[in-house]
């Protein structure tokens, strides 16, 4: 694009402090809307980047245009024998379309369809210019953003994530005037909250990290703050000889937390590493977003790394600072602990009864009575000692009680281990206790022993079956109880452990154990499988390109009730799909179930040999017969692959019998032969998938 009609432009939104957390979101979101609203208004553009630091959102534009395209519009109007009389002269109709279009009645053109010849008239519409657009795209991108919580601020109407204190809007060199969120437009931005508060002017968009950084002491650009902040980390922790314990939603979150970040090395009492590792780590990474140390050997040190915000001339007060911070929360952390094992994990079951978990739902106990009958059912089909998930699934929650997990929410499951250990019961039920939770995110571990994947299978199917009764089930995005989540954790726990659980039946169990149960559990139980089928589709699709979604329906259709055996089916239809009889073989099956279904046939009628009269006839029956008895023992040991293969072989008659044979003659009685016959061979797939659905590349 020609330097004169184009130029960068530079919007940033100034604030108070962005919630951390959902900063990088933000700032994603409001780059990825301009672009789709800058394209949906015809203004050309080159690359587009977003900035955020914690008091500002900002997107940089290369070489916007002035103006956007102009284009050729065409109206279409009233059809020819309506706009003008036999006379050839023109109708009220006809001149109204002219006068609408601003033109003679004989300058409008004629377009020709199927339909007849129409009048059209085809005018160039001049761009607007981009001033005139770029608040209201501006307004729009910003309106859509997915803000945590929207508020007001003052007597302003206006609603945003944080009150909004300066606007920036500038197209080469030009302001554009303009007002946003009750912020008027200027050039100005700034800086750090204290090594620069004042003003600081942009005078051209592409000099806006440098000024900023410059001047104001503030890194805007978000990557280049957490590579900063990333390799200052690492170099700290090489110094001491350790390692730094935090994974990218930390570094990120810190991120979020600073404009100037400045590393720093803190040490704390090393008696606190008497404490579990997870409670410190809890303590500095979740309370204080410190990263924490680990020795050669993984073993926690006394010490810390904090990110500063501010370059300080005495970094050794920054450094005591937060020395002092930490240390009464690991002298709490060290009370609960002591305190907590005070009472025995199994000693608190009782008080469950004294915790709602849910209304509508009962308690905590009541809830830890459900998945132990759920658990313990679980554990008879996989051979799992009862007695065991029983055990592990009345103490689960128990931990819920504690004053550790009250003042550390995420360490729920973690030390009600911990507890159990200490109160002597078995290694299994401490390990499931400590893996009920998981996984507890996508590409989380899973549960590491078999009790406790029972007993987390148990834990989530009674969640999600208890919401689902109170109808409560998610919608759009929203998701309030986590039912997306955990219903994906089944699915992985069940398939990548290989538990050869019935999820149907478990399904019913669930929903029948519901204090808030009635006659619509059927339905209720329906509903919930195909919820958690769903989820399997994307679950799927993320693990491999060949299962397409016409392979998951196919499968989908036979309503498997093992999710285990669900995803062998699917496995084996892939494969099918890679076979050269897969296109004739699902084609056949297609035209079979069309016959079937429009001649209103139903199963009953027995195949009678004497009726056929054509070869092909007879070579498909032998052909069914044959692979009837070759398939059956392979479906009942689910070795779909090898059963798909073998009905592969059927190609040949299946095609021979459509070419030579007609179905619907008029003799009912070998009509209805032939019906049956393919009624076999549809029977025959079905037993695995419904391979009409697949649309396989035509040879």
């Amino acid at each position: 694009m020609a330097a004169n009609t184009s130029a960068d432009f530079l919007v940033e939104v100034g604030t108070e402090e962005l919630p951390p957390k959902a900063l990088r979101a933000l700032m994603d979101a409001f780059a990825n809307n301009m672009v789709a609203d800058l394209d949906k208004s015809r203004l050309n553009h080159g690359e587009v980047r977003a900035f955020a630091s914690p008091r500002r959102l900002a997107v940089l534009v290369n070489s916007l245009a002035y103006k956007q395209e102009d284009r050729e519009t065409t109206q279409k109007g009233p059809p020819v024998a309506i706009a003008f009389n036999d006379k050839g002269e023109a109708t009220p109709a006809g001149l109204a379309f002219a006068k609408k279009c601003g033109v003679d009645v004989n300058d409008l053109g004629r377009e020709k369809t199927d339909r007849g010849e129409w009048l059209s008239h085809t005018a160039l519409e001049s761009g607007k210019a981009t001033k005139d657009l770029i608040v209201g795209i501006v307004e729009r991108a910003l309106s859509a953003l997915p803000m945590p919580r929207r508020m007001r601020w003052g007597d302003s109407v206006a609603e945003f994530v944080r009150p909004v204190h300066w606007l920036i809007l500038l197209h080469g060199n030009e302001i554009i005037s303009g007002s946003i969120l009750g912020a008027q437009a200027s050039n100005k931005s700034r800086g750090h909250r204290f090594h620069a508060p004042g003003e600081i002017v942009i005078s051209e968009p592409d000099k806006y990290l440098a000024t900023l950084e410059e001047k104001g002491f503030v890194i805007a650009d978000f990557e280049a703050r957490l590579e900063k902040i990333v390799s200052g980390v690492r170099c700290l922790a090489d110094v001491e000889g350790g390692s730094a314990v935090g994974d990218a939603a930390l570094y990120d979150e810190v991120t979020a937390l600073t404009e100037w970040p400045v590393p720093l090395t803190g040490t704390f009492d090393k008696a606190f590493l008497s404490l579990p590792d997870e409670v410190i780590v809890a303590t500095l990474t979740n309370h204080q977003r410190y990263f924490p140390l680990r020795d050669k050997a993984n073993k926690l040190l006394p010490l810390f790394i904090t990110v500063a915000n501010i370059k300080s001339k005495e970094p050794q007060r920054v450094r005591n600072g937060n020395e002092r911070v930490i240390g009464p929360r690991l002298a709490d952390a060290a009370f609960f602990w002591k305190t907590d094992q005070q009472t025995p994990l199994g000693d608190r079951c009782d008080a469950l009864a004294t915790v709602v978990y849910q209304k509508g739902l009962g308690t905590l106990r009541d809830k830890a009575l459900r998945v132990g009958v759920l658990a313990t059912m679980f554990a008879d089909h996989a051979g799992i000692e009862p007695a065991l998930v029983a055990r592990a699934a009345i103490l689960a929650k128990c931990d819920l009680l504690t004053g550790m997990v009250g003042e550390f929410p995420e360490l729920q499951g973690t030390m009600g281990r911990y507890y159990a250990q200490a109160g002597g019961e078995s290694a299994a039920v401490c390990d499931a206790i400590g893996d009920q939770y998981l996984p507890r995110f996508a590409g989380d571990e899973l549960p590491s022993t078999s009790v406790g994947s029972i007993l987390a299978v148990a834990d989530k199917l009674d969640t999600l079956a208890g919401i689902f009764v109170l109808g409560k089930k998610p919608s759009g995005s929203r998701d309030p109880f986590g039912l997306r989540r955990a219903a994906l954790g089944i699915i992985r726990i069940l398939i990548e452990q290989k538990l050869d659980l019935d999820i149907v039946a478990a399904i019913e169990a669930a929903v029948a154990q519901q204090p808030a149960s009635g006659e619509d559990n059927q339905e209720t139980g329906k509903n919930l499988y195909e919820f958690i089928v769903d989820r399997m589709r994307g679950y799927f699709s993320d693990q491999d390109a060949r299962f397409s979604a016409d392979v998951f329906e196919a499968v989908r259709v036979r309503r498997p009730s093992s999710l285990l055996d669900f995803s062998e089916r699917l496995s084996a239809v892939a494969s099918f799909l890679q076979l050269d009889a897969a296109a004739s073989l699902a084609a056949a099956n297609k035209r079979t179930a069309n016959i079937l279904r429009q001649a209103e046939f139903s199963d009953g009628t027995e195949l009678d040999a004497s009726l056929f009269e054509d070869d092909a006839e007879t070579k498909l029956f032998i052909a069914l017969q044959t692979a009837r008895k070759t398939v059956a023992p392979l479906i009942e040991k689910r070795a779909y692959t090898d059963a798909l293969q073998q009905l592969a072989a059927l190609r040949a008659p299946v095609d021979e019998f459509f070419d030579d044979v007609m179905v619907m003659t008029d003799d009912e009685a070998i009509r209805n032969n032939r019906l049956a016959l393919l009624s076999e061979l549809r029977s025959l797939f079905l037993d695995i998938a419904d391979i009409s659905r697949l649309t396989p590349e035509q040879e």
